[in-house]
C-alpha cells in the first residue's frame, strides 16, 4: 500500500491529497508490469481506466488520418487516461508503452465506486482532473507553448538572452530564444512541429555535427553522447511538440535552428542528470551548435526534410498508379468516344483512357525522383557565408560522412560552399516538377468530373463513388467532391511554386534570407498533395464504375466513327456520310449500308472494337471507286 501511495504522490492528480484520500485511491489500484510495444489504450477505445507511471515511458500518439503522430513521451509520475474519471467516451489518442513500464492501473468503475463513498475525496480528485484537462485545452490551442505543454505543470524557469530575461515554461525543452521567436512571429499559426520531417531533419543534422565534433576532439565525450541520444529521441518521433516556432519567420531560419539547439541541449541535460536550463553544462550554442551556423544547418535540414516528405508523396502516387492500372484492365473492353476540343473524335476504350492516366502518373514519379537528387548536395561546414569561419577545416568532410551514415542517403559536400550557401536553385527546379505533377493530376480530375457529369444530362460515362449529399436545396444531387478538392490542392501548389520562385529570386549577396517562406510553401505543397493523392485513390479511383451501355450508345450514335471507315470509302464519301448523319440524325452505319459503300461484313470489320481502338493493317478504298 505504501509503495502505491508513494507513486500516487508523484502524480499531479493525486499529489497533496490527505492520507485517508490516498488510502481510498490506493484501494482501487493495482500495480502492473507492461512490456514495450503494448497499448494501454487505442484511439477510439472506450475510456475504462487511468494509468500512473512508476517506471518506464509511454508514448501518446494521435492519428488524424495520415498515420499516428507523436504528441508526447510520458515518464514516471505522469498520468494517462485520467479523463476516464469524468466520462466513458472514446479516447482521442493512443497510449503505447515505449520502454518497459511499471505502472498503476485505476479502473474507472472501481474508482468511481470508491469516490462515491467519500464526497470530499471525490471533489478533491475530480477537481484536479478538471484542472489538468482545462490547462490541456488552453495550452493545446496556444502557439506560445504548443501542444506538448498541455501535459506539463504550468510552472516557469528564468532564462535570458541578448534582449533580456524571460520566463520559460519549466517543463519546456525549448528556451528563451524559441519563446521570443514565438512572440515575434505569430504569422501562419503553423509551427515547425506541424512538419515532423523537418524536425527529424534538424535532429539528424545536429546528431551528425555532434559526432563529427566528437571525432575531432572538439566536444566532450559525455556531452556529445548526451546530445547524440537527445537527437536520437527526436529522430524517433519524440519531443516534437517542443518545436513551436512558426514556419514563416524573419532571420533566415535562425529561430528554427535555435529552437532545435535549445530542445536538444535541455534534453541532453536531462539525460546527463542535470536540470533544464543549466546551460553551463550543455549550451545550445557552444555545444549543440558547435561548428555550425543557421546558414548551413537550416538549408541542409530543408533539403533532407524535402527528401523525406517526397518519399511519402511517392508512396501515395505509386498507389494511385496501381489503382489506375487496375481500372485500365477492368475497363479494357468498354468502348467509348474519345474527344478533342470537347467534340467527338474517334472511338477508344475506357481502359485506354485510365491506362494513360496511370502512365502519366508514373512519369511524374520518375521526374520527382530524378529532380530530388539535387538535394543530396549540402553546404555543411560553410557556416555563416560559406567560408567555414568557426569550423575546423576537417569538419565539413567528417560531418557529411556522419550525415551520410545517419540518413542512408548519398549526401555529398558542395564543391564550393560560398556558392552553395545562398543557392536555392534546386528548390526552384524541384518545385516546378511538383507543380507539373499537380497540374497533370488536376487535369485528370477535370476529366473525371466531365466523364461523370449527369446523371441524366451529362456525359454519364462513369460513376464516381457517392461521398456526400451535394446540395442544401436540390434533393438527390451528388457532386464530384473528391476531384474538386484535388483541383483546389493543385491551385495551391501552383501558387506555392510562384512563392518559391520569388523567394529564390529575393536572395541577396551571400545569403537568401527568404528560405523560411520557401520551406513553408514547399512543405505545404508536398503535404497537401500527398493527402490529395491518397484521398483521390481511396475515395474515388478505386470505386469508379463504368456505364457500359451509355458508352457504347454514344459511340454508335456518334458521327466520329466515320473516321474508322474513311480508309475503305475515302475521305470525300466519309465527309458526305458525316454531313448526312448530322443533318438527319441517322446513324453512320445506316447511311453507309443505304449508300452501298460497304456491305454488312465489311462494315462490321471496320467498326469492330479492334479496328477502332488500335492500329491494324488498312483496308484501302478500291481504285475504281
Amino acid at each position: 500500500m505504501e509503495a502505491v501511495k508513494s507513486i500516487l504522490r508523484r502524480s499531479e492528480i493525486f499529489s497533496g491529497l490527505s492520507e485517508s484520500h490516498l488510502d481510498l485511491v490506493a484501494s482501487a489500484t493495482k500495480i502492473r508490469e507492461i512490456a514495450a510495444g503494448t497499448y494501454l489504450f487505442q484511439q477510439g477505445d472506450v475510456r475504462r481506466a487511468c494509468f500512473v507511471l512508476a517506471e518506464g515511458s509511454v508514448e501518446i500518439t494521435r492519428d488524424n488520418g495520415d498515420g499516428p503522430e507523436p504528441l508526447i513521451l510520458l515518464g514516471p509520475g505522469d498520468a494517462a487516461g485520467e479523463q476516464a474519471f469524468l466520462t466513458a467516451t472514446a479516447h482521442t489518442a493512443s497510449a503505447q508503452v515505449h520502454a518497459d513500464a511499471v505502472l498503476l492501473e485505476l479502473d474507472r468503475d472501481l474508482m468511481l465506486e470508491r469516490l462515491g463513498q467519500d464526497g470530499g475525496a471525490a471533489i478533491a480528485i475530480l477537481s484536479k482532473v478538471a484542472n489538468v484537462l482545462h490547462r490541456r485545452l488552453v495550452y493545446t490551442g496556444s502557439s506560445v507553448v504548443g501542444r506538448e505543454q498541455a501535459y506539463a505543470s504550468g510552472s516557469t524557469r528564468a532564462e535570458s538572452d541578448l534582449i533580456g530575461p524571460m520566463e520559460v515554461p519549466s517543463d519546456a525543452l525549448f528556451g528563451v530564444q524559441t519563446l521570443r521567436a514565438v512572440q515575434n512571429f505569430p504569422i501562419t499559426g503553423t509551427p515547425v512541429s506541424h512538419f515532423p520531417a523537418m524536425v527529424r531533419a534538424l535532429a539528424l543534422v545536429k546528431q551528425a555535427a555532434a559526432r563529427a565534433n566528437a571525432r575531432l576532439g572538439l566536444l566532450d565525450p559525455v556531452i556529445a553522447k548526451a546530445i547524440d541520444a537527445a537527437c536520437r529521441e527526436i529522430i524517433d518521433g519524440h519531443w516534437h511538440g517542443h518545436f513551436p516556432t512558426d514556419m514563416v519567420q524573419g532571420g533566415a531560419g535562425t529561430s528554427t535552428n535555435m529552437n532545435a539547439n535549445e530542445v536538444i541541449a535541455n534534453r541532453a541535460l536531462e539525460l546527463m542528470g542535470e536540470s533544464r536550463g543549466d546551460y553551463a553544462k550543455c549550451h545550445p550554442n557552444d555545444h549543440v551548435n558547435l561548428g555550425q551556423s543557421t546558414n548551413d544547418v537550416y538549408p541542409t535540414a530543408l533539403r533532407l526534410s524535402t527528401i523525406f516528405m517526397l518519399k511519402t508523396l511517392l508512396e501515395a502516387m505509386e498507389k494511385l498508379k496501381t489503382a489506375l492500372h487496375a481500372k485500365g484492365r477492368e475497363f479494357s473492353d468498354v468502348i467509348k468516344m474519345g474527344r478533342t476540343q470537347l467534340q467527338d473524335a474517334v472511338p477508344m476504350t475506357l481502359g485506354q483512357e485510365f491506362e494513360a492516366y496511370a502512365i502519366t502518373t508514373g512519369e511524374d514519379i520518375e521526374r520527382l525522383r530524378e529532380t530530388a537528387r539535387l538535394f543530396l548536395e549540402v553546404n555543411m561546414g560553410g557556416t555563416a557565408i560559406g567560408t567555414g569561419i568557426c569550423a575546423d577545416p576537417r569538419y565539413p568532410k567528417i560531418v557529411v560522412e556522419e550525415l551520410r551514415r545517419n540518413t542512408g542517403l548519398e549526401i555529398v559536400l558542395a564543391e564550393n560552399l560560398v556558392e552553395a550557401t545562398p543557392d536555392t536553385g534546386a528548390f526552384v527546379m524541384f518545385s516546378g516538377v511538383v507543380k507539373r505533377a499537380a497540374v497533370k493530376l488536376s487535369k485528370m480530375c477535370n476529366d473525371l468530373r466531365l466523364l461523370s457529369s449527369g446523371p441524366r444530362c451529362g456525359f454519364g460515362e462513369i460513376n464516381l463513388p457517392a461521398m456526400q449529399p451535394g446540395s442544401s436545396i436540390m434533393p438527390g444531387k451528388v457532386n464530384p467532391v473528391i476531384p474538386e478538392v484535388v483541383n483546389q490542392v493543385a491551385f495551391s501548389v501552383i501558387g506555392n511554386d510562384l512563392t518559391i520562385t520569388l523567394a529564390a529570386e529575393a536572395g541577396q549577396l551571400q545569403l537568401n534570407v527568404m528560405e523560411p517562406i520557401l520551406a513553408y510553401s514547399l512543405a505545404t505543397s508536398l503535404r497537401m498533395l500527398t493527402a490529395a493523392v491518397n484521398v483521390l485513390t481511396t475515395k474515388c479511383i478505386t470505386g469508379i464504375t463504368a456505364n457500359r451501355e451509355r458508352c457504347r450508345d454514344l459511340v454508335e450514335h456518334s458521327i466520329g466513327i466515320v473516321t474508322a471507315v474513311m480508309p475503305a470509302i475515302g475521305y470525300k464519301r466519309a465527309t458526305e456520310v458525316a454531313k448526312i448523319a448530322l443533318e438527319t440524325g441517322a446513324s453512320v452505319r445506316e447511311i453507309i449500308l443505304e449508300k452501298g459503300y460497304l456491305n454488312i461484313a465489311q462494315l462490321d470489320e471496320a467498326l469492330s472494337l479492334e479496328a477502332m481502338t488500335q492500329p491494324r493493317p488498312l483496308r484501302m478504298m478500291d481504285a475504281d471507286r
